[in-house]
């Protein structure tokens, strides 16, 4: 029963740490933003720029996942086991302190993949700790997948997977979007649900076109006008080029994104830059872009919640988000060589979660699998290898042994020689 329930904490504890570092892997910018959070609630966001915070963000998510894939192939019993006990000893109290003083609705722990309360996730690491304690008490207890001879393959291939994960979705978007504003939703209708009262998502989305006028940084707001309902009402393609805080855009792609704004407005289709940024921020970017666009201000938590790119781009058609791209990521000319809908891009791409899901498979999961299977086959292979030398050994001993009684017997059963000692005669 202890084996079993080693086993068997050890394998939720194993699930539970391998899907939050993976969802924190996807989106390494969303846990940056839950970090800042933390930080900001203890009052030390002043002292952590975003770049250290973004470290930390993908630093945290491979630990996790390698903690996770510690304990499920049984890797470093002893170290492993402490290493996950010290670290739910600081997230239980950590919790306790957040469901208690609610300074952050959600800790982020799954991403936004699955959101619990502030008191879910408090109940639920008393739980994990529980189990993490059981499996440190007795860690040779946990029953090893692979040899301790190939746990070094398991463990780079695995920090390599998750650290590609993270580089990729930082130069790309996350692999996953699990966030309300993923390819596929129709903005028009979430927005028709809050105006009806209903409980919606996107009830923080607007946009308020603002008009600047003046030279160079010197523009000034003049007039300003709220276009969120004209703009997800529009039949037809629009693109949204969305930044967060134009202050810290990247700017490595403006000639292509003037580039993007001139096809639109050869082709009809509107054309608008969201952002936070005030008048300030704006005047410079205009300045410095020589952008010609119209802009629009909203709030900049949104914003980061539609795309984890900064500056990235959306093409929304009659309301709906068919397509998404980051900043390092942008069609260009050779692909917008026709109207929108004549366009591969231009309409909505086929479902890629499942041959996201097969990506997985193919290229982690099912090497993992194959090495743990030769493993264990090389394992028995050995196994009885030995136990066919302990055989043999066995019976070589046995055979010395049986041949040493036949010969005993054999002197037993022959006659005593004419002439010993029983006949009174000797030899000189």
């Amino acid at each position: 029963m202890k084996k079993v329930a080693v086993n068997i904490a050890r394998l939720a504890l194993a699930v539970s740490l391998i899907f939050s570092g993976f969802v924190k892997g996807v989106d390494p910018l969303g846990t940056q933003y839950k970090i800042t959070d933390y930080l900001q609630a203890l009052h030390l966001g002043d002292y952590v720029s975003d770049t250290m915070a973004l470290g930390m963000s993908v630093l945290l998510s491979a630990v996790e996942f390698g903690l996770g894939i510690c304990l499920l192939f049984a890797i470093r019993r002893r170290l492993v086991s402490r290493l996950v006990v010290l670290m739910m000893a600081v997230m239980t109290p950590l919790t306790l302190w957040l469901a208690v003083a609610n300074p952050i609705s959600d800790c982020g722990c799954f991403g936004d993949a699955i959101v619990l309360t502030n008191w879910q996730t408090f109940w639920k690491n008393i739980l994990l700790l529980g189990m993490a304690i059981t499996v440190a008490v007795w860690p040779l207890e946990m029953m090893r997948f692979v040899s301790r001879s190939n746990q070094w393959i398991v463990v780079n291939y695995s920090a390599v997977f998750i650290l590609a994960v993270s580089g990729w979705s930082l130069y790309d978007l996350p692999y996953f979007d699990f966030r309300p504003y993923h390819v596929g939703t129709d903005l028009r209708k979430g927005w028709q649900r809050m105006m009806d009262g209903e409980e919606s998502p996107y009830s923080d989305f607007f946009a308020e076109r603002v008009t600047l006028k003046g030279n160079g940084d010197k523009l000034e707001l003049v007039d300003s006008e709220d276009i969120t309902e004209p703009m997800l009402s529009y039949s037809g393609y629009t693109f949204l080029l969305v930044s967060p805080h134009l202050e810290q855009a990247d700017d490595s792609q403006l000639d292509l994104i003037n580039q993007l704004y001139e096809y639109a407005d050869d082709e009809g289709y509107p054309f608008y830059c969201l952002t936070a940024s005030g008048e300030k921020g704006i005047s410079r970017w205009i300045g410095a872009t020589g952008a010609e666009y119209p802009f629009c201000q909203t709030d900049d938590i949104v914003l980061k919640t539609m795309i984890r790119s900064n500056p990235g781009l959306l093409l929304l058609k009659d309301g709906k988000i068919i397509r998404k791209w980051s900043h390092n990521r942008l069609p260009g000319e050779q692909e917008l060589t026709k109207p929108l809908a004549l366009l591969e891009i231009g309409k909505m791409p086929a479902d890629s979660v499942p041959r996201k899901v097969l990506l997985i498979l193919l290229w982690y999961v099912l090497p993992l699998m194959v090495l743990t299977i030769a493993d264990r086959l090389w394992a028995w292979t050995r196994w009885m290898k030995k136990k066919k030398e302990s055989n043999k050994v066995y019976q070589l001993f046995k055979k010395g042994k049986n041949e040493k009684e036949n010969r005993s017997r054999q002197l037993e059963d022959e006659p005593e020689p004419a002439g010993g000692p029983e006949s009174g005669q000797g030899t000189e």
